[in-house]
Order: structure tokens, then sequence, then C-alpha cells
């Protein structure tokens, strides 16, 4: 069985649940409302801490 990784620290998936939590509610699951993103603006952009390639 393969190992999920966890989407927000460099980890293997523990089922924790923290990807799941609201990040403008932390009592509510997340909805995919996209009230955390701002829209507003002329641009949007994502910071990129890291690129992992492939190992071949």
């Amino acid at each position: 069985m393969p190992t999920k990784e966890c989407l927000l620290e460099n980890k293997t998936c523990n089922n924790c649940g923290e990807c799941l939590i609201c990040d403008l509610d932390r009592s509510k699951n997340c909805n995919n409302c996209m009230e955390c993103i701002d829209t507003n603006i002329d641009f949007n952009a994502i910071g990129i801490d890291d690129v992992v390639y492939d190992e071949e």
C-alpha cells in the first residue's frame, strides 16, 4: 500500500486532519468556499518554497 505524503509538512500523512481545517475559522472543516483567497486584486500569485524533481 503506497503511503500518502502530508500536504502541509514534509512527512508521511498520519491522518491528523489538519489539512481539512478552515484557515478562517479553525472550528470548521474547509468546504472550499475560497473566502480565504483575496480575489479583489489585479493578479494572483502562489509562493513556491521548493521544487521536487522525480529521480529516475
